[in-house]
This record gives structure tokens, C-alpha cells and sequence, in this order.
């Protein structure tokens, strides 16, 4: 075999690599893209426990728990702070809230949970206080994105919807490292919303996440898999989300809004974290999501092999042809979940996520850390 015969080889690999992104594109990316939630005949709101679990968190409740107490709903609902062990003055600032908040109740933790290392011991605390059957999570550090989250989310319940999966964006500021931050959460939650509208939903994020107590139940809780300290959301997802039990809610007024990890390395601890359980999703997700990272990541090293040592007008026809894919499906989505002024920076980040996958492509072999804070 002659170089030229090994240049054709690795084109035709790019030409195939460049076909499987553009099935994921086409066939998932694109039902987020032109999604409209279909009207429903009748209203009907729910009573709704909101449940928030926090361990040294005083800062992050006096900034944001208010968000969740003041919202406008007209139906019965509750807000549960889980304060788990916590050795700050989470316990005296949640005090002076409930002399104002009659709808906050607080579930004090002074023991460690033995062999159930994270936040699903409190959590599970906290969905047992729970007076209704449906449940709102979020996080400490999130901040509801408007009065009407409760309200919105609450909306996409009906008699078989078990789960519903919101977004939980980060707040916008200036800075490279924001709009990486930013766009792999955006980049994460196409995926989930994606294959959520296409029947697979595999994983939902704990700073805005609903489903009914009975499904919670049902499953057994976290117990399958109460050793692994992550995993109190996409894992339990995972395993009970389901075609027909699942929905999304992309309404803007049901995000919730996260501070961003201020430097490079609180970031990487963060997704070495999150990324950390994904080895023990489904193998059916494991099989659709290593196919797009694997062709993803393929991309453009093939495409610098083919520009420089076969046929560069050839190699710029394919990859203008997944160029004007992407820019056709991520707008509308981008759009949808309020990023859309990332959207000039898109090829810039496409690029860089070669580099990402490098950087965690390690943590899916590491073992999960015990620590939730």
C-alpha cells in the first residue's frame, strides 16, 4: 500500500465520520431545534414540594433561596431545605427566612449517612419529607430564572408524565472560560433534550430537575446505585426515564441560573465529577453518546490529514457540508435555551471541543470522588 492509497483511506474515513455527525444532527439535533410543545386541552396546576439540598451553603442560600420563596403560584406548594451536616451559619440564616417564609421547611442533618457517600442521602431525606408527590430539584447555588419557574415547570405534568427535565443555564459574563462554560452546558443539554424528543432520555441535571414521588419510589430510590457518590441525577434518570414517562421543558421562564466556576481548574473538577458516571449509564446510551463524541473528536484531525495530503477542495466540500448543517440546526437552538449569542463563536468552540474530549476523556475511567461538596 502506497501513501496516496493511505491519504484515500483516511479521506474516506473522514467522509464517513463527517456522515455520522450529520446523522446526529439531522435526526436528533434538529427535533431541539424545531420543537414546539404541543397546547394542552386543559390547565391544571399541581401542588409542588421544591427541595433543595445544601452543606456549608449560608452564601448561596442568602443570595438565591429567596428567588425560590418568592415565586407566584397559586396552587399549594412548599420549599424544603435539606442542611446536611452543615458547620456554617446555613442553620441561623434558615431560621430567620421561616419567620417570614411559612412555605419553607427545613430538615436538619447531624449524622453522616454511613456507605452512601454524596448528596443522595439528604436528598432521599428530603423527598420523604415531601408532603406532594411532585418534586422540584434544584441546587444551593441556583437561582430561579424567573417568578413563574415552579409554575412553568409544574406545566408538563399530566397523568403519564413521570420526569420532567428542565435547563439549568449559567449566568453570562465576560471571559473565555464563561462562554466554554456556557456552551459545553448548552452543548450537553442538546444531547439530553435531543434524544429525550426522540425517545432515549438518559440523563437530566439536578439544578432543574422534576418527577413524581411514586416513579422516586418505584425505582427504590438511589439504592441502585447508592455506593457511587454523583449520579442523584442523570443516573437515577437513567435508569427510570422512559419514551413515554419524559418530558422537556425549554420555557425560559423555567431555566434556573447558576454562578460559573470562576477559574479553569474549578471547572475541570467539576466535569471530572460529573463525567466520572457516565461509565455506568445504560449501554444503549453509552453505544449513542461514545458514537457522536468518538466522530466528534475524529473530525478534525482527518480533516488537517485530508487538507494537506490528499485533496483540500475536496476535503472543504465536506466539511462545509457539516459547516452549513450546524449552522442550520444550533441557531434555533441556541435560541431556545437563550444562548444565542454564542452563536458567531460556534465553529471557534466546535474546534476547541477536540481539546475537551482529551482533557476528560480520563475521568470516565477514574474513580468517583466520595465528597458532594
Amino acid at each position: 500500500m502506497n501513501f496516496t492509497q493511505i491519504w484515500q483511506i483516511v479521506f474516506y474515513t473522514f467522509c464517513l465520520v463527517t456522515l455520522v455527525q450529520l446523522f446526529y444532527y439531522l435526526f436528533f439535533f434538529t427535533r431541539l431545534a424545531f420543537y414546539k410543545p404541543k397546547p394542552k386541552d386543559n390547565s391544571q396546576t399541581h401542588p409542588v414540594s421544591v427541595i433543595i439540598c445544601a452543606r456549608d451553603e449560608a452564601a448561596n442560600l442568602a443570595k438565591n433561596l429567596p428567588g425560590a420563596l418568592v415565586q407566584q403560584y397559586r396552587t399549594t406548594h412548599e420549599v424544603i431545605v435539606v442542611n446536611d451536616n452543615s458547620f456554617d451559619d446555613s442553620k441561623y440564616l434558615l431560621e430567620e427566612y421561616q419567620k417570614t417564609y411559612k412555605q419553607l421547611q427545613v430538615v436538619e442533618l447531624k449524622q453522616e449517612a454511613k456507605l452512601i457517600p454524596g448528596k443522595k442521602f439528604p436528598l432521599s431525606i428530603g423527598i420523604k419529607t415531601a408532603k406532594h408527590e411532585i418534586v422540584l430539584l434544584t441546587d444551593a447555588d441556583c437561582v430561579p430564572a424567573s417568578e413563574f419557574w415552579i409554575d412553568k415547570m409544574q406545566e408538563s405534568f399530566d397523568e403519564n408524565t413521570e420526569i420532567v427535565l428542565g435547563y439549568g443555564a449559567f449566568h453570562k459574563k465576560s471571559g473565555l472560560l464563561n462562554k466554554i462554560v456556557r456552551w459545553e452546558t448548552f452543548h450537553t443539554a442538546l444531547q439530553y433534550f435531543s434524544y429525550a424528543l426522540a425517545g432515549r432520555p438518559y440523563m437530566g441535571v439536578g439544578r432543574n430537575l422534576s418527577y413524581k414521588k411514586t416513579i422516586f419510589y418505584r425505582h427504590k430510590g438511589f439504592s441502585a446505585h447508592n455506593n457511587i457518590p454523583s449520579g442523584d441525577d442523570d443516573l437515577f434518570i437513567n435508569m427510570a426515564a422512559t419514551k413515554k414517562n419524559t418530558k422537556i421543558n425549554i420555557d425560559k421562564a423555567a431555566f434556573t441560573l447558576s454562578e460559573p466556576p470562576k477559574t479553569w481548574a474549578a471547572w475541570v473538577r467539576q466535569k471530572n465529577r460529573h463525567y466520572s458516571t457516565g461509565k455506568f449509564y445504560k449501554t444503549s446510551h453509552k453505544l449513542l453518546l461514545g458514537l457522536y463524541t468518538l466522530s466528534h473528536f475524529l473530525f478534525y484531525p482527518l480533516l488537517a490529514v485530508s487538507l494537506i495530503f490528499f485533496n483540500w477542495q475536496l476535503a472543504l466540500i465536506v466539511f462545509g457540508i457539516r459547516f452549513l448543517a450546524q449552522a442550520f440546526v444550533l441557531y434555533p437552538c441556541l435560541k431556545k435555551l437563550n444562548e444565542q449569542a454564542m452563536y458567531p463563536w460556534f465553529l471557534f468552540i466546535d474546534i476547541w471541543m477536540f481539546f475537551y474530549y482529551l482533557v476528560f476523556s480520563a475521568a470516565v475511567f477514574k474513580k468517583p470522588k466520595k465528597a458532594w461538596k
